[in-house]
C-alpha cells in the first residue's frame, strides 16, 4: 500500500498539471450537471415491511389520483377577542382569502372552512384546507408569495391567520458550512504559519465537496434525493476534505524538514499519511454505506450519497493535494523555517503533545479512570432516550407553522395535528359498510380518542378511510400507546367483519419508523464495528488495539446522545444552541449517530496511532513509541479535530430541526472522541498494555494480508535502491517560478 501510494504521490507531483486539471474539470462538469438537473421535490419517508407504509400503499392503489405528495396548506384563522368566526365581517374576511387563494394558478382546491367541520364548537377558530398542484420543491415563489399576501389580507381585516402544511417547505438554507469554513482557516494559519499551507486543505475541501453536492444535485431528480441529502454530503464532506488534506501538507512539511527534496517528500507523505487517509476513508465509507441495512431508502441514500464524497475527499488528498504542493514548493513552510540556514538544528523543546504523553505514561491509571468517568457521566442522559420525528409543534415559535399548530391545538385539541389515519381493506368482506361501522364503534370506544369520522369509501366500494383525533398531542406515549391499541382492537372488529384495518398518517409513521430504526441498530452495530474492527486488524496487525478503538467509541457516542438529550429533549443550555423547544429526539439520531461518528473518530484513531505503530515497527519501546506518536501527531490530530468541530457547529445555527440537531451531535461527538478518547484514554490504556497492545497470533499475521500502512516496506526499498536527495539539490525538471 505504502509503495504504491509512494508512486502516486511522486507522479502526481511530476505530472501537476495534468492531476489539476482534472480535478478542476471535473468541478466544472459537476456543475455543469447541477446547473442543468431539474430540482428534486423528494422529501418523503418510505418505511418497507410496515404497516403505515402498507395503509399508504393500499391507499394510492385504492384512491387513484388523491396524490398526498403534492404541497399542501392549511389556513388557521383566529376570531378577535370576544368575537366569532361567523359574525359577518369575519366570515366577509375569510371568504376573501379564500377567493384570492382559489384564482393562484398553483392552487387545485381551497375549501372554505363555512363549509365542513373545519370551525371549532366555540366558533372561535377555524382553517381552510388548501391544495396544490405541484409537489412543493416545484412550487413558484410568487405561489408563495400569494399564500403570504392572502394571510396579510385577512390580518389587515383583524384576524389573527397563521399558516402550516408542505408549501413552506424550502430548500435548507444555505451558509451555515461558512462558519465553519471561516473557524478552520483559523486553526490551520496558526497550525502551519503558512497562508499557502493553510490555503491547500480549504481549496481542496472546497473542490471536492464541489463536486460531490454537484454531483448530487445532477443526479437528484433521476435518484429521488432528499433536499437534506446534499446538505449531509456537505457537512461530512468538508469536515474529512480538510482533514485529509490536513494530514497529507502536514507530513509532506515534517518529510521536508527531514532534508529530502520535494518531490520525494510527497511521495513519502501520500506513501504513509496517504496510507492512514485510505483506511480512514475505508472506515467512513463502510459506516454510511452501512445505512442500507436499516431499509429506509431515503437514509440509504443520504448515507450512499456521503460515502461517495468521503470517497472524493480521499481521491483529492491522494492526487491533489501532492500536485498542488509541486506548484508551492517550499511556501508550504513557515517564514522563519524557510529562511533558516540548510542543516540547521531543529528546536528539541519538548512539544505540548510530548509533555501530555510523558504525563498520560506517568498516571495512566488516574487518566483511563478521569476519561471513563466523565465520559459515563456525560451518557446517563442518554437512558432517557425518547425518540419520534420533529413536527410543526418542534418549530420555533416565531414562526407561522408554530403559530399555526398551536392555534389548532387550542381550538380543536391536542391531538388534532396528529390524526391517524386508519384504512379498511374490505375487498373480502359481505357487508364492506357493516364492517366500517363496526370498526368505528370499536374506536369510539378507546380512552384516548376524542373523535372518529365517519368512513369514506372509494368509488369501488372496496376501501374505506376514517379519521382518528386522539386526545393527546402526536409525540406523547399516549398517542403512541392509542395507536397500537387501534392495531389490535380495530383490526380484531375488522376481521371478525372480514375487513383488513391498518393504521397510517403521519404519526403512525413516526412511530413505526422509530421501531424500524430501534430493530435495526444491533444488527447495524455488529455489521459496521464488525468490518472496522476486521479492518483496522490488518492497519494494526494488532487485536486490542482494535478492540479498545471499538469499545473508546461506543463510550464516546452513547455519551454524544447523552449531550443530545440533555440539550434537545431535557432543554439544558438550550437557548445557548438555539432550541425553543423541547421534545423527542428525532428517531434516525442514533443510529445516525453511530454510522457517522464511528467512521470520524477511527480518523483519528488511524492518524494518531498509526504513528505509534510506525515507531514501534521501527525499533522503538512501546512508552516511546506512545511519545513519538504524540510528538508528530498531537498538534495536527488536534487541528483537525477542531476543524471537524468547528464545520459540523456550523450546522447549528440551520432552522431546520433535523439539520440542527445532526451538527450539534456530530460535533460534540467528535469532541469527546478526540479529545477525551482518543487523546487521553487511548494512550493510558496503550501505556497500560505495553508490549500486549501489539500483539497478534502468529497464525492470524499470515492469514491477514499485510498492507504496509507504516512504511516498513517503503523504507527498506527506497534505502536498497539509493541515497535520498536532500532539499538543496533541486530536480532539473522544476519550472521556473515554482
Amino acid at each position: 500500500m505504502a509503495t504504491f501510494l509512494y508512486k502516486i504521490g511522486r507522479l502526481a507531483y511530476r505530472r501537476r498539471w495534468y492531476f489539476a486539471l482534472t480535478w478542476l474539470l471535473l468541478l466544472v462538469l459537476a456543475g455543469a450537471g447541477a446547473a442543468t438537473a431539474s430540482k428534486s421535490s423528494n422529501n418523503d419517508f418510505s418505511i418497507p415491511g410496515t404497516e403505515a407504509q402498507q395503509a399508504f400503499d393500499l391507499l394510492e392503489k385504492r384512491f387513484p389520483g388523491n396524490n398526498e405528495q403534492n404541497a399542501s396548506a392549511r389556513v388557521v384563522f383566529k376570531a378577535p377577542e370576544g368575537q366569532k368566526l361567523t359574525d359577518a365581517k369575519n366570515k366577509a374576511a375569510v371568504e376573501k382569502v379564500i377567493g384570492d387563494l382559489k384564482r393562484s394558478p398553483q392552487v387545485a382546491t381551497a375549501v372554505d372552512p363555512f363549509l365542513g367541520q373545519s370551525v371549532n364548537p366555540s366558533g372561535t377558530t377555524g382553517y381552510a384546507s388548501v391544495a396544490y398542484k405541484v409537489k412543493s420543491m416545484d412550487l413558484e415563489e410568487s405561489s408563495r408569495d400569494e399564500l403570504k399576501d392572502a394571510a396579510q389580507d385577512g390580518r389587515d381585516a383583524g384576524l389573527t391567520v397563521e399558516v402550516g402544511g408542505s408549501v413552506l417547505q424550502s430548500m435548507p438554507e444555505g451558509g451555515s458550512e461558512a462558519i465553519g469554513i471561516a473557524v478552520s482557516a483559523v486553526v490551520l494559519l496558526i497550525t502551519f504559519g503558512s497562508l499557502v499551507a493553510a490555503g491547500l486543505p480549504l481549496l481542496t475541501a472546497i473542490i471536492g465537496v464541489g463536486i460531490g453536492v454537484s454531483s448530487i444535485a445532477a443526479l437528484a431528480p433521476v435518484l429521488d434525493l432528499s433536499t437534506n441529502t446534499s446538505t449531509l454530503a456537505m457537512m461530512i464532506g468538508l469536515a474529512v476534505g480538510i482533514d485529509y488534506a490536513l494530514f497529507i501538507v502536514s507530513r509532506y512539511r515534517a518529510e521536508l524538514a527531514e532534508g529530502r527534496e520535494r518531490e520525494e517528500a510527497a511521495g513519502r507523505a501520500v506513501g504513509t499519511a496517504g496510507s492512514a487517509v485510505v483506511f480512514a476513508g475505508l472506515t467512513v465509507v463502510i459506516a454510511l454505506a452501512g445505512l442500507a441495512v436499516v431499509n429506509i431508502p431515503m437514509l440509504t441514500k443520504m448515507g450512499m450519497a456521503a460515502a461517495g464524497t468521503v470517497a472524493i475527499a480521499v481521491l483529492i488528498a491522494l492526487t491533489f493535494i501532492p500536485a498542488l504542493l509541486g506548484f508551492a514548493g517550499k511556501q508550504v513552510l513557515a517564514r522563519k523555517v524557510r529562511k533558516a540556514k540548510p542543516g540547521a538544528a531543529a528546536d528539541e523543546k519538548a512539544n505540548m503533545g510530548t509533555r501530555w504523553a510523558r504525563f498520560v505514561l506517568r498516571k495512566p491509571v488516574l487518566v483511563l479512570v478521569a476519561g471513563v468517568l466523565g465520559l459515563g457521566a456525560m451518557a446517563v442522559p442518554a437512558a432517557s432516550l425518547e425518540l419520534g420525528l420533529p413536527d410543526d409543534g418542534a418549530a420555533s415559535k416565531n414562526t407561522t407553522q408554530r403559530k399555526a399548530y398551536d392555534l389548532l391545538s387550542e381550538g380543536f385539541g391536542p391531538g388534532f395535528n396528529g390524526p391517524l389515519m386508519v384504512v379498511g381493506d374490505v375487498a373480502g368482506a359481505k357487508d364492506p359498510k357493516g364492517a366500517m361501522d363496526k370498526v368505528q364503534n370499536t374506536l369510539k370506544g378507546l380512552g384516548n380518542v376524542a373523535t372518529v369520522t365517519p368512513a369514506q369509501f372509494n368509488k369501488a366500494g372496496d376501501a374505506a378511510t376514517l379519521l382518528v383525533v386522539p386526545k393527546s398531542k402526536p409525540t406523547s406515549v399516549e398517542t403512541e400507546d392509542l395507536v397500537h391499541e387501534i392495531r389490535d382492537k380495530g383490526a380484531a372488529a375488522g376481521a371478525d367483519a372480514g375487513a383488513k384495518v391498518l393504521v397510517t398518517g403521519a404519526t403512525a409513521m413516526n412511530i413505526d419508523v422509530s421501531q424500524k430504526l430501534n430493530d435495526a441498530l444491533l444488527p447495524y452495530l455488529a455489521l459496521v464495528v464488525g468490518l472496522a474492527f476486521l479492518l483496522l486488524m490488518v492497519v494494526f496487525r494488532s487485536v486490542l488495539v482494535p478492540l479498545k478503538a471499538a469499545l473508546g467509541f461506543l463510550l464516546s457516542v452513547v455519551a454524544a446522545l447523552g449531550a443530545v438529550v440533555a440539550v434537545f429533549q431535557w432543554g439544558w443550555l438550550g437557548s445557548l444552541f438555539g432550541v425553543e423547544e423541547t421534545g423527542p429526539i428525532m428517531s434516525m439520531m442514533p443510529i445516525f449517530m453511530v454510522g457517522v461518528v464511528f467512521g470520524l473518530a477511527m480518523d483519528y484513531e488511524v492518524f494518531l496511532v498509526t504513528r505509534m505503530r510506525e515507531a514501534f515497527v521501527h525499533g522503538e519501546r512501546p512508552g516511546q513509541a506512545v511519545v513519538t506518536g504524540f510528538k508528530h501527531g498531537a498538534r495536527v490530530v488536534t487541528a483537525a479535530a477542531i476543524i471537524m468541530i468547528s464545520v459540523f457547529a456550523g450546522f447549528i445555527g440551520s432552522s431546520e430541526q433535523m439539520i440542527k440537531m445532526i451538527g450539534f451531535g456530530l460535533a460534540i461527538a467528535v469532541f469527546f472522541d478526540a479529545f477525551v478518547v482518543r487523546m487521553a484514554i487511548v494512550p493510558a490504556v496503550l501505556a497500560l498494555l505495553g508490549k500486549a497492545a501489539w500483539w497478534m497470533p502468529g497464525w492470524l499475521g499470515k492469514v491477514l494480508p499485510n498492507v504496509d500502512v507504516e512504511g516498513e516496506k517503503l523504507q527498506e526499498r527506497l534505502t536498497d535502491e539509493a541515497p535520498e536527495r536532500v532539499a538543496d539539490r533541486e530536480p532539473a525538471r522544476e519550472p521556473s517560478g515554482v
